[in-house]
Order: structure tokens, then C-alpha cells, then sequence
């Protein structure tokens, strides 16, 4: 199997697993809507199972977060609205992301993923359902960066990146950040997620990048057909976006030959509603159940951008080394 071939396989892994933890573990609520619900065990981070790590011996590590894999579940009649680290079904969905990104992103860093107690799918239907269940998802990550720092990171520097329910930890974490570790931060990479003004007048460790090079930056970005195409829950009060093909923060617009399909497409950012708008992107894509729409390519920030990553990740991690 060639290099190209095995990467596209794993990138279709990502999506499948998802499509696989909705369709067929979420499925299950329909006969126990007055079930009791459970919270599973919390991760251990001591453990190395609660890990996913490759470790190259590098100079740099990169922190990853993965997005929401999992749906509702039932174990006996009890309903879980939240990803249980010590079942296998279940730790194998996120690990297909996991492996998928280092592979695609990491490139020769040392890569760290956590397992954690991530809310499902259904949990983002409501404002209500999502602010009521997120602060354990994301305890559990803050849980797990605490033990990277001491156990696992020996002062090197990182890059904090996460997608989706990923990149709400990475905001997060970047709000908890001291001085020190954030002195070791190359960069922070919010994708397909919002970062408001709000978020913003909580710390000063979220700053946004300007160009390809600058560290110690956040970036962020979501996808659209078109601006109709927004799902509000994404990117609604986003206040900064970046291009992440030409690295730009104005409207220049930027061709890409499309990794994922036949066609070149065309990046530009709205700089008024902070959403990149894909032109000539005509493959039929994949849509999120429950929030979802036509048009919004959430599940393609990853993959359609990821050789605009791959190289970005290393141009930054390269400039930090320089300059620090």
C-alpha cells in the first residue's frame, strides 16, 4: 500500500468512525427514553491506556484533542452521554482520529492525545444540553494536560491543537494557562470552533495569528459553501479566522488542489463574518446528523487543509526553535 493510498484510508477512518458512532451506538436510545443515565469512570492519567502517544524523541511536541466521536449509548438500559475511556468499542473511535491526525499533522514531533469523557453528539442540539454537560468533557482534558506537563512534556516546547469538541479544550486550556507554559507554546490551533469575545476577555493567551510564521498565536477557522452555509453553533460571535492556505487575514483569495477530490477549489475569507468561504468544491460531502447542514464543510477542516497544516505546524515549530 503507497504512503498516499494508507493516508487516505486513515483520513476516511476519521469520518467513518463517526458516522459509525452515531449510526450505531446512538441508535440505541430509541427504546430507552426513560432509561436512567450514568457517568462513566473518570480517566486515570497515570494510566497509560488513557494515551495515545508516539513518541519520536523530537524537540517538539504537539498536544492533540479529538472531536466529538461518540452518540448516546445504552449499557443495560442505563444511557451515557459521555465516552467511556475503558471500552474498547468506544476508545476505538477515538483512537481512529487520533492515529489519522498524527500521521496526517504531527509529522516528526512527539504527538499526545488523551482519552477523555467527551459529551456526544446529541449534547450539542441544545445551548442548554451543551453548557450543562461540556465543563466534565473539558475538566478531564485540563486533568490530562496537568499530567503531561509533569509527567510527560520535560519542558519541551508544544503545539495545543484540537478539532470540533477539541478545539473547545484547546480554548480552554489556553484560559488556564500560566506565564510559563504559555512561554512554551509554539502555537494553538482552534479548528472549526469559535473563539468570542467572551473568550477573549478571559485571558491574553489567545492572540491571533497574523501570517504563516508568528508564535505563541492562535488559529482558527471554519468552512462554508457559502455564508448561508454557517451552523450558528460553530461559529456564530467568532471573533478571529484565518486563511489557512495562504495565511492571510484579509479577503486575498487562495487556490488549493483539493487532497480529498478532483477539484481546485478556491479559499477566501469573509472578513466580515469570519468564515472561509471553499468555492468549486464538488464533491458530495458528508453531513453532521442532528446539526448539520448542505454546505457547511465542518468535517472537512482537517482534511481538506491538511498539507496547509502539515507545513504550517513545522514552519512555526521551526520559527519558535529560532527565535526562543
Amino acid at each position: 500500500m503507497t504512503a498516499k493510498r494508507s493516508i487516505s484510508l486513515i483520513l476516511g477512518t476519521i469520518i467513518s468512525c463517526f458516522i459509525f458512532s452515531y449510526g450505531t451506538l446512538s441508535c440505541k436510545m430509541t427504546d430507552h427514553t426513560h432509561s436512567l443515565t450514568a457517568v462513566p469512570a473518570a480517566p486515570d492519567y497515570a494510566d497509560t491506556t488513557q494515551w495515545y502517544v508516539s513518541f519520536r524523541n523530537a524537540a517538539v511536541d504537539l498536544f492533540y484533542i479529538v472531536s466529538t466521536e461518540t452518540g448516546d449509548y445504552t449499557v443495560s438500559d442505563t444511557v451515557y452521554h459521555y465516552a467511556d475511556t475503558y471500552n474498547d468499542s468506544i476508545r476505538q473511535l477515538l483512537t481512529g482520529e487520533m492515529v489519522g491526525v498524527d500521521q496526517i499533522l504531527c509529522g516528526n514531533f512527539n504527538f499526545y492525545s488523551p482519552y477523555y469523557r467527551q459529551c456526544t453528539l446529541q449534547s450539542f442540539t441544545s445551548d442548554s444540553l451543551m453548557n450543562n454537560r461540556i465543563p466534565l468533557s473539558m475538566n478531564d482534558v485540563k486533568e490530562s494536560f496537568a499530567h503531561y506537563l509533569e509527567h510527560l512534556n520535560n519542558g519541551r516546547p508544544f503545539i495545543l491543537a484540537g478539532f470540533s469538541q477539541g478545539a473547545i479544550a484547546v480554548i480552554d486550556l489556553l484560559k488556564g494557562m500560566d506565564s510559563a507554559t504559555y512561554s512554551r507554546m509554539v502555537a494553538a490551533y482552534v479548528i472549526g470552533w469559535r473563539i468570542t469575545e467572551a473568550d477573549l476577555a478571559k485571558t491574553h493567551n489567545i492572540r491571533p495569528a497574523k501570517d504563516s510564521t508568528d508564535v505563541g498565536v492562535t488559529i482558527c477557522y471554519n468552512s462554508v459553501r457559502d455564508n448561508t452555509c454557517a451552523i450558528p453553533l460553530l461559529s456564530d460571535g467568532n471573533r478571529m479566522a484565518i486563511n489557512p492556505v495562504n495565511w492571510r487575514t484579509d479577503a486575498a483569495s487562495a487556490k488549493l488542489v483539493s487532497p480529498i477530490s478532483p477539484d481546485t477549489v478556491t479559499v477566501t475569507l469573509d472578513t466580515h463574518t469570519l468564515l472561509l468561504n471553499v468555492g468549486g468544491y464538488s464533491h458530495k460531502d458528508y453531513i453532521i446528523p442532528l446539526i448539520g447542514r448542505d454546505g457547511n464543510y465542518h468535517s472537512l477542516e482537517l482534511s481538506l487543509y491538511r498539507d496547509c497544516l502539515h507545513r504550517n505546524v513545522a514552519l512555526r515549530a521551526e520559527q519558535y526553535l529560532k527565535v526562543k
